[in-house]
């Protein structure tokens, strides 16, 4: 159950400093730390949260923690045990309202080892805009090509509306007789401009199309991004929303995508793409929807996700009160789990960070699909990153394997 973020500070403090009661009841003690951290805000700021990777900040919550303070200096006042790692932004209260650097790009998280009393201060220069007003500058992001976007789109088969954004290929007006196949990604907010992208960083999706057309290693595409929402894990997951999110892609976006682009249809021309809980998406959309999707390009998927790690993360989805570990997808692979004629799969995963986990996983999946008969490196990949972490910025650097095995040899 999460913790209200104020109640979550009295109880964060009480765990630091009753050392005797904790002792009485048999519970280890840690020393208290003071943290304050500062801000200085422009002008006419509203209320200044913070959010970040402890309860007391809401566990990345946008509104996890309101600051103290209403003019331009603001004050965040924590008590937590020595030896916490601290990560941490500010917002206006939403991600779409979130704290920026100078040059106008939202800056990386901010970190902190809290190993004593602490005080630090960072400075303000301005806030995400409005995200209409993106939408409308869209070619201020130095995308190439053009991007369409289509704000609050609504649907009648998840509870959220999103915004989904449209990009086409250089060349795409001029050749007006040319149909394109089409590649559905998830997390739309991350693939072109930087200034919306969750971490300043945008994976470059035009950029790495444009550069492999340009080489002759791929055909021109269509991207479509449908951007994530509060629900994402949810939604993304084959073992709970994600039946209903193929639906939505079915249903509600491809149609109306094919009725107004010249897009090529069918699975021979559809292709998926995602990231982390976005790469399960696609893993799921192309095993159980083979009508639909010929191929996926999953970066860093999340196939450790388990009943246990449900349990521990997801808290609006029911688990077992003894949950178990094992990881979803080797359950269904144990329980004969079938591959769809003419599927073609792309995995990858680096070495640092969260994707440290994801060996075994893979390895099960790449033994599974050896198994079905398919044949690596033409039907399937399966590969390691040294070195890679788990981050807008890893999957950029590799992004153009996956879209050459999806697309290439047309």
């Amino acid at each position: 159950m999460r913790i209200a973020p104020v109640l979550a500070l009295l109880v964060l403090a009480a765990s630091c400093t009753d050392d005797d009661m904790a002792e009485e009841q048999g519970e280890s003690t840690a020393e208290c730390c003071s943290v304050n951290i500062r801000a200085t805000v422009p002008e006419g700021t509203g209320t200044l949260y913070i959010s970040g990777n402890i309860p007391v900040l809401g566990s990345w919550e946008a509104d996890g923690l309101a600051m103290e303070g209403d003019g331009a200096e603001r004050l965040a006042r924590l008590a937590v045990p020595v030896g916490t790692e601290l990560e941490y932004k500010f917002t206006l209260g939403s991600w779409d309202r979130e704290a920026l650097q100078d040059d106008g790009f939202v800056p990386p998280n901010y970190e902190l080892v809290v190993d004593g009393d602490l005080e630090v201060s960072h400075e303000i220069a301005n806030f995400k805009l409005d995200l209409k007003e993106y939408f409308a500058d869209w070619q201020g992001s130095g995308v190439l090509g053009s991007l369409v976007y289509w704000p609050d789109f609504e649907s009648e088969i998840l509870e959220h509306d999103r915004h989904v954004e449209i990009w086409l290929p250089p060349g795409y007006a001029e050749n007006a007789s040319e149909r394109y196949p089409v590649l559905y990604m998830s997390d739309g907010q991350n693939l072109f401009d930087p200034r919306i992208a969750n971490t300043g960083v945008d994976w470059g999706v035009d950029e790495a199309v444009v550069r492999l057309v340009e080489k002759g290693v791929i055909p021109p595409i269509i991207v479509v991004g449908a951007w994530s929402t509060a629900d994402r894990g949810g939604e993304y997951s084959p073992w709970h929303g994600a039946p209903d999110y193929a639906r939505f892609l079915k249903e509600e976006l491809m149609p109306r995508v094919d009725a107004e682009f010249r897009t090529l249809t069918g699975p021979e021309n559809t292709a998926v793409m995602g990231s982390s809980m976005g790469g399960l998406l696609s893993y799921y959309l192309v095993t159980f929807h083979p009508d639909a999707f010929g191929a996926c390009g999953c970066e860093s998927t999340h196939f450790p996700l388990s009943e246990a790690v449900v349990a521990e993360y997801f808290e609006e989805f029911d688990t077992p009160d003894d949950p178990d570990e094992t990881p979803y997808v080797v359950r269904d692979i144990e329980s004969g789990l079938q591959v769809p004629p003419g599927a073609r799969y792309y995995f990858d995963y680096g070495t640092e960070g969260l994707d440290a986990e994801y060996g075994p996983t893979h390895e099960a999946v790449r033994q599974w699909l050896l198994g079905q008969g398919l044949v690596e490196g033409e039907d399937f990949v399966v590969r390691e990153y040294e070195g890679a972490d788990h981050n807008e910025a890893a999957w950029r650097a590799r992004i153009d394997d996956p879209l050459t095995f999806m697309f290439g040899g047309r």
